[in-house]
């Protein structure tokens, strides 16, 4: 079995992002393509409060993103995602920005994101909720079209009103007449002081107003399933044909992302194994395989020094050849994680259902909630309710 390690040697200046200093700006991947222009899109600006109180915030987004991922992917018709992440409240980011940071563009690259949430560090300072939003809907690269659904989520646990520049109520104001929701989640009591205006947030801009305890939910739930899916993981990695210098990098970040899920628990790694089996899970700007499969790249058109050591010198047939052994390949292991996640699901339900005590709810239990009420709008449904993300405790 490869080591879910393995491709690390690559590169290490993936995972060396300077904690105290603010993150460059990273490129927007395009948007869907010509495959995807009969699934309809879905488009999450995720703005996470990082000063120094948010330690829990973090590691719940970092353990729940492929949770809220895998619940999309069972949408009917199954959705294109693009996903951004803006931070903000952090002593080391440029005052002049309002402590902003736009850490990702709107990207299909959900390794990307998996890799910047992990760099993430807190550093106490102002959290002015109104810039972020702002931020959010007036730089990020938004699907033009009408009936995309377009959110921005933004997470806190102090006073939304703190921004006198660009207000909270503004900012919502210029969010939903770019056609965005702005669903919001108040790390706290829904009767704490705070937590109407966070509603308000929400309100103004025909969103969704959450409260979750960011405490709860970083740890995810593991179960008799974790290991094999996690094997299954790895095994998928070797059906990449990385393109490029870009791509060898990429393929590198794909093998630490899942070690940083691993590094969470088992079952953060098996949520990230079902989210690699999904058709959200795409790679088509640098893997051969997605790349062919979706037109967007042409195995006459790239220079043998960009291939894969291992297709180089081979003629055109050959090359098309190895492509479609390891679609099949993956196809298989894919369908092989997917039989074992109804397992787990099954597993995490039983669990749940003899459990009377209730925890807070998660990040992604919230989430997921709120996205499919406002999909279903955009005509998008699921046959079955929410997978269960923690069984209550004992």
């Amino acid at each position: 079995m490869t080591s879910i390690l393995a491709p690390l040697a690559l590169t290490t200046s993936l995972l060396a992002a300077a904690p105290q200093a603010a993150p460059q700006v990273a490129p927007a991947a395009p948007g869907p393509q010509s495959d995807s222009d009969a699934r309809p899109a879905v488009e999450i600006a995720i703005c996470l409060d990082i000063s120094g109180s948010m330690d829990g915030l973090i590691d719940s987004a970092k353990a729940r993103l492929w949770s809220i991922v895998n619940d999309l992917a069972t949408a009917k018709p199954t959705p294109t995602l693009r996903v951004a992440l803006l931070t903000y409240g952090c002593d080391a980011y440029d005052s002049t920005t309002g402590w902003v940071v736009v850490d990702s563009g709107l990207t299909e690259d959900l390794d990307l994101i998996s890799q910047k949430l992990f760099a993430l560090r807190t550093n106490g300072g102002t959290e002015l909720v109104g810039r972020v939003v702002d931020k959010a809907a007036q730089t990020l690269s938004w699907n033009a079209d009408p009936n995309a659904l377009k959110i921005i989520v933004v997470a806190g646990n102090e006073s939304a009103d703190q921004d006198q520049e660009i207000r909270y109520h503004q900012a919502s104001k210029t969010s939903i007449e770019k056609g965005i929701l702005v669903n919001s989640i108040y790390c706290g009591n829904a009767t704490d002081e705070h937590a109407s205006l966070w509603g308000d947030v929400a309100r103004l801009a025909d969103g969704q107003f959450l409260c979750i305890d960011q405490s709860t939910g970083a740890a995810v739930p593991e179960t008799p399933f974790d290991k094999q899916l996690a094997e299954l993981s790895a095994l998928v990695n070797t059906t990449y044909l990385a393109c490029g210098i870009a791509g060898r990098e990429a393929w590198a970040n794909q093998a630490a992302q899942d070690a940083n899920a691993a590094g969470l628990s088992g079952g953060a790694a098996a949520q990230r194994a079902v989210s690699k089996s999904s058709a959200l899970y795409d790679n088509r700007g640098w893997d051969l395989v997605d790349g062919c499969a979706a037109g967007s790249l042409k195995l006459e058109d790239i220079k043998d020094e960009d291939l894969p050591e291992e297709m180089r010198g081979k003629s055109l047939d050959e090359k098309k050849a190895m492509v479609a052994a390891k679609q099949a390949e993956r196809e298989k292991i894919q369908t092989d994680v997917q039989k074992l996640q109804q397992q787990r699901v099954a597993w995490l339900a039983a669990e749940s259902a003899k459990r009377a005590t209730q925890q807070g709810q998660t990040l992604d239990d919230a989430l997921k909630s709120a996205i499919r009420s406002q999909a279903t709008q955009r005509g998008m449904q699921w046959d079955e309710p929410p997978a269960p993300s923690t069984p209550p405790a004992p």
